[in-house]
């Protein structure tokens, strides 16, 4: 792997991508030490701890959202409206069409998805204002104007900043933003275990045993990734003029987790959204309610984030992977799936196929955002750097480290995949 890495940046081209890649993300850190004028952050960490959703986003953020700095939003309006993007192309004719159209179709789509989020990032920056109200040091209409232009420009300028990295460097750019605010919590992580065990608030083999639990998680996390299920196609061949086509074989790869982090997130924000909301009224029986029906500790709260995740992860695989489709393309194209007749039968069997791997990739899921839970109840160590975080710092390092490979197979070099 050592010698690969050599090999690329003996490359021209990739050492100019990777150094390109790693400026952008200097800029992206020190533009997360810029604060916010006009409002107190302490007030904000104070905050932090009334809720694991807020956790989670400083988490993505890098540490930005804890200070309140001008990247506290970080690029999640920008992921939000790619989502939403991607379910309105399949809900929405024209926009199918449109994504159907090639490279100009998909700069329109792009286009439309910047637009949505510059309007989710305005409302989410109106929203975080109003709800973070107390922490503003001179609450004036012009300062709560001030505060929701510069998250929302913040927010755009990540954008923009990931579209770069993304169009001249190495790897999906808004990924590598994500994955640099989490992976820089990892010293800060360190520094409030080793406070923790000097406080006797926790042990040195609880620290032993939570940081072994993440290397665990972490070859888990690879497998699931790279795993899948191949059904095996075979293409008849055809006589056209005097050239024979088809004939050959190949497969249909079926993730294990094909839906990625997404329902996790869905599943977070759903259950996050009523201790939120019950934040603001803090006198009233239904924050009292909130407080002891739906606590992220709780069973209540965890049973139904395992419902929840379940639900989404086969929602999203049905949306990004239609077994219809997939029969009718193999129909056209004279392919089939041995042993099994082509049209419905093969939708059938693609449906059974796609219901049980989901089935599995789903419960994986499910284990991965408890996991943090049941860690922090064995350890005490009460750290928001579970499943969720890394199972995306994991997934990015490995696209990106499949671009790498990309590159240098290309230029006839071996890759990390041997």
């Amino acid at each position: 792997m050592f010698q690969t890495l050599v090999n690329a940046w003996k490359v021209d081209d990739i050492r100019k991508r990777i150094l390109y890649t790693l400026g952008m993300l200097v800029i992206f850190r020190l533009g997360s030490h810029i604060p916010v004028p006009g409002v107190d952050p302490k007030l904000i960490a104070q905050i932090l701890g009334q809720g694991q959703l807020f956790g989670f986003f400083d988490i993505i953020s890098g540490g930005a959202f804890r200070e309140f700095t001008i990247f506290a939003m970080s690029i999640v309006p920008y992921i939000n409206a790619s989502i939403i993007m991607q379910l309105l192309t399949i809900a929405i004719p024209s926009l199918e069409q449109m994504a159907k159209e090639g490279e100009e179709g998909r700069k329109k789509i792009a286009q439309y998805t910047r637009y949505l989020t510059v309007v989710l990032a305005l409302i989410q920056a109106i929203g975080m204002t109003i709800g973070l109200k107390g922490a503003v040091i001179n609450p004036t209409f012009f300062n709560f104007t001030v505060i929701v232009i510069t998250l929302t420009a913040g927010t755009a300028f990540l954008m923009w900043l990931g579209e770069k990295i993304t169009e001249n460097g190495i790897g999906n750019g808004s990924s590598l933003i994500i994955f640099a605010g989490i992976v820089s919590r990892i010293p800060n992580m360190i520094y409030l275990t080793s406070e923790y065990i000097k406080a006797g608030t926790a042990n040195i083999f609880g620290a032993i045993a939570f940081v072994v639990a993440e290397l665990i998680m972490i070859v888990l996390i690879i497998l699931a990734t790279e795993g899948q299920r191949r059904i095996p196609v075979q293409y008849a061949k055809r006589v056209v003029g005097r050239k024979v086509y088809g004939g050959q074989s190949t497969h249909i790869p079926i993730r294990i987790n094909m839906a990625g982090v997404i329902p996790i997130i869905f599943a977070l924000s759903l259950l996050q959204f009523p201790q939120q909301l019950a934040t603001f009224f803090p006198r009233s029986s239904f924050y009292n309610f909130v407080q002891k029906w739906l606590s992220t500790s709780g069973l209540i709260y965890n049973i139904l984030d395992i419902l929840l995740i379940i639900g989404f992860t086969y929602f999203y695989t049905a949306v990004i992977f239609n077994p219809a489709d997939v029969s009718d393309n193999l129909k056209k194209y004279g392919g089939f799936i041995p042993g099994i007749r082509p049209g419905k039968p093969t939708t059938d069997y693609l449906t059974k196929v796609l219901n049980r791997v989901t089935f599995v990739g789903a419960l994986f899921l499910a284990f991965i955002a408890t996991m943090p839970v049941i860690l922090m109840n064995i350890t005490g160590l009460q750290l928001y750097f579970g499943g969720t975080a890394l199972l995306i710092a994991v997934g990015v390092a490995l696209d990106t480290m499949k671009q790498i490979e990309g590159h240098l197979i290309m230029r006839n070099y071996q890759g990390f995949l041997k």
